[in-house]
């Protein structure tokens, strides 16, 4: 597979060979990326902060957050978003390269960053993209940290594709659903994966809509002056028939397609780590179930620290003392 890498350079890439540097590539998986929260949190809690944070989807969303200090505020935001506050935030529209608009969203990314830039963080941060007119994989080291962030996350059909650089970016997901290999490039002697799509393959698709408000109990501004909710809406998100709406369609072909590129990637360049959330009950758009997807991310860190250490020993890599900071750099 081709990969676009704009601002790597032989002598960067020389320079992020050495040392002990520890990678998190953080997978894409919609509202279940939740779980990438307390999968940070709980390896902080152990000591463990990587050098080096590789994100796709919502894993770049995560990250960026992270790296950029707005972690704890974007984790208020989600643990108290419901239902009907995601509702508020789809900006649907007709025309256009997406279904919802995302401005309202990139604006709240965009005032949590306030304006950083991907250069300027402590850590070492890659956003996976897919190059929407080549298929190639395009890595963002550089420039605006929420620009590079959303253009990982756009999801094609669900949020019109990211302009830079000339180039049209979505989802990356379509070409490298957990960087790994972009941890490594990156200089990781160790690399820590998360996987949210381990177990959601065999269930029933939904998006979440089963237990989705009805008419009566909508906001005003939700609905329409005869009291009905759009018909756009409702054949988006399923209200009529989960099985057969539109996002369910979408995201059950879109976990088929990230599964089956995930284990091929994964198969040529394994991860040291992999960490791997039950979260397969949580649907693509269920961004309000946030407290149970980060409690879960905490609970397969505890499961996977065994294995981390061990890793840990082997390559020689300090592991931290219980209940001191991690060390960076």
């Amino acid at each position: 597979m081709d990969t676009y890498v704009p601002d790597i350079d032989d002598q960067a890439a020389e320079e992020n060979g050495s040392g002990t540097r520890i990678g998190l590539a953080l997978g894409s998986g919609g509202a279940r990326g939740w779980a990438h929260i307390g999968v940070i949190q709980a390896l902080n809690k152990a000591g463990i902060q990587p050098e080096i944070v590789c994100g796709t989807s919502i894993g770049s969303l995560i990250g960026a957050a992270h790296l950029g200090g707005a972690l704890p505020e974007l984790t208020d935001w989600a643990i108290n978003l419901s239902r009907l506050g995601i509702l508020r935030y789809l900006d649907i529209r007709m025309l256009g390269g997406g279904f919802i608009a995302g401005r309202k969203l990139q604006d709240l990314l965009d005032d949590a960053l306030a304006g950083k830039k991907i250069e300027d963080l402590e850590q070492r941060f890659v956003a996976v993209a897919t190059d929407l007119s080549t298929g190639h994989e395009v890595w963002l080291r550089k420039g605006s940290l929420s620009e590079a962030a959303w253009a990982s996350f756009a999801l094609p059909g669900i949020f019109p594709p990211v302009t830079r650089n000339k180039q049209l970016l979505v989802d990356g997901a379509l070409v490298n659903p957990i960087p790994v290999s972009a941890c490594r490039a990156m200089g990781a002697r160790l690399v820590i994966a998360v996987n949210l799509n381990t177990d959601h393959l065999g269930r029933r698709p939904s998006t979440g809509s089963e237990n989705a408000p009805t008419n009566q109990s909508l906001p005003e501004q939700d609905i329409e002056s005869n009291g009905r909710v759009t018909g756009m809406l409702k054949q988006f998100l399923g209200l009529n028939n989960p099985e057969l709406g539109l996002v369910s369609v979408m995201a059950s072909s879109l976990n088929i397609i990230q599964d089956r590129l995930t284990r091929i990637r994964l198969a040529g360049d394994p991860p040291d780590v992999t960490i791997s959330p039950h979260v397969g009950n949580i649907a693509l758009l269920e961004f309000n179930r946030a407290t149970e997807a980060i409690a879960e991310g905490e609970r397969a860190v505890e499961l996977a620290l065994p294995s981390l250490w061990e890793a840990m020993d082997i390559l020689g890599i300090p592991k931290p003392e219980p209940g001191l900071p991690a060390r960076n750099g």
